[in-house]
């Protein structure tokens, strides 16, 4: 199980390539790794996950500006991550395979998104596989059910982006939640929308609040549908129940 924590780790850094690479249109095989600040060249013991961090103290040798907490965050993430991934499902290659694959794609977009506001095709075609891949391996005897939640849920997400011209949605999340649908399937996909309308809202009151938003500014929506994802595969169940008991 530390193994395949120090395997995440080494990944982490590769997805921290992805998330600043593909938004730009960047080869992300081509060109190596360099400061944000000085564009200084990293050496190979600059490139080491956590500890080549901790061992700058945060800031970049030459320039010495600081290094963001982008970097060590998402490899202890993806370290964390495949440790938990390899506990429950190393008894099969291809679920854990699966899983990693749709994993790695979910933060690379969470992220992405976050920072660029864009969500790359690609890893939207990688979580797809990753879902394909669990559909070999599970009796799905009603699959057309994760096939109409995704795409319901795309078109739903189509109409939203022409009536609000764009500035509500952009055409990357219409994409994120096809590969959501599939994944959910349904009641699980309208949880997960719920949770991500409900927590999106809450963060958008608090930064008006804080007077860096108005209405009129975009927020990057991927995020809250990743995180309204999480939230129902851990917490569907209670939160059926609860609608259940309203309704």
């Amino acid at each position: 199980m530390w193994l395949a924590g120090l395997f995440g780790l080494c990944i982490g850094s590769f997805l921290n390539v992805l998330i600043d690479r593909l938004p730009k249109g960047q080869s992300v095989v081509y060109g190596r790794s360099h400061c944000d600040h000085c564009k200084k060249t990293l050496r190979w013991y600059e490139l080491i996950p956590i500890v080549s961090f901790v061992i700058q103290l945060a800031r970049c040798r030459r320039c010495h500006k600081k290094l963001s907490l982008q970097y060590p965050a998402i490899e202890l993430l993806t370290g964390v991550g495949f440790a938990l991934l390899f506990f429950y499902f190393a008894d099969s290659i291809t679920k854990l395979s699966a899983y990693v694959l749709i994993f790695c794609s979910l933060i690379v977009i969470f992220f992405a998104d976050l920072k660029y506001q864009i969500i790359p095709d690609s890893m939207v075609v990688v979580g797809i596989i990753g879902v394909g891949l669990l559909g070999s391996v599970f009796d799905v005897r009603h699959a057309q059910v994760f096939w109409i939640s995704a795409f319901g849920a795309s078109v739903f997400f189509l109409l939203l982006w022409l009536l609000t011209g764009g500035r509500g949605m952009g055409l990357g999340d219409v994409k994120l939640v096809f590969l959501l649908g599939l994944l959910l399937g349904y009641p699980g996909i309208v949880v997960a929308l719920y949770a991500a309308f409900l927590t999106g809202a809450g963060v958008g009151v608090i930064l008006m609040k804080a007077r860096h938003k108005t209405w009129k500014s975009r927020v990057a929506f991927g995020p809250f549908l990743i995180l309204g994802t999480v939230i129902t595969i851990l917490w569907k169940t209670q939160i059926l129940a609860w609608w259940g008991n309203i309704l």
